[in-house]
């Protein structure tokens, strides 16, 4: 098995204290193994695009936590957090993803056949925004995962907040850019649009935020209803 530090992503946490939090999380399961071998195989440093282990132990708890049954994924790659997330949704639960590649989501369909989990899923190839859009004006998510092309991201984020249930959560990843949110990379497109996006979502008053150091950083977005 591939050695702990090498299997997860987060990039702000002291190597030591990673190496004890992996040793003492639930390990990925042996569907999960060949998903990463086969993405490492197929894909080269794209791989590097992968959740970490934890991020999905993580994604695949909150989501049975939550008893979600309709969850969406804006950028599937080969289908690591899609499976993930597949694995916690509750009887009857459906996962819609967006993607524009047929190439690697030919790696993501053929892993979640054999994880037991293709019933589940949905794959839409093209344009996530497109997507999103063409959704029926009433249609609710109860889970959310964005994870694609990052000068997007804004308009993902406001058009899955408006078909999240109340109590519903989104998670955005990649949120702290490498550290490079809070550095003078004021030419880079990806950085500018999330340091934007930071700063909106953190000023949104029809949601909570937390984001959390894991990876390359995650925003959990919790949509509120109507306050008492």
């Amino acid at each position: 098995m591939t050695p702990p530090a090498a299997r997860r992503r987060s990039q702000f946490i002291d190597a030591v204290i990673d190496d004890y939090s992996a040793a003492h999380s639930t390990p990925p399961e042996a569907d999960q193994l060949e998903l990463q071998r086969i993405t490492q195989e197929k894909t080269g440093r794209a791989a590097g695009m992968q959740i970490g282990d934890d991020q999905a132990v993580l994604m695949e708890m909150l989501v049975r936590a939550m008893g979600a049954t309709r969850a969406v994924e804006i950028g599937t790659f080969t289908g690591y957090s899609a499976l993930a997330v597949a694995r916690g949704l509750g009887p009857g639960g459906r996962l819609l993803c967006c993607d524009v590649s047929v190439e690697w989501t030919s790696i993501a369909r053929a892993a979640w056949e054999r994880a037991g989990v293709a019933d589940r899923i949905e794959l839409r190839v093209g344009p996530g925004l497109e997507t999103l859009r063409s959704l029926p004006p009433g249609e609710q998510f109860d889970f959310a995962f964005i994870d694609a092309d990052k000068t997007g991201y804004a308009q993902y984020y406001e058009q899955v907040l408006a078909r999240l249930r109340p109590g519903g959560l989104i998670l955005l990843d990649n949120m702290l850019q490498g550290g490079h949110v809070v550095g003078d990379l004021a030419d880079d497109e990806d950085v500018a649009a999330i340091r934007s996006l930071n700063e909106v979502i953190a000023a949104d008053p029809r949601v909570e935020v937390v984001l959390i150091p894991i990876g390359d950083g995650v925003s959990f977005v919790q949509k509120l209803g109507e306050r008492p």
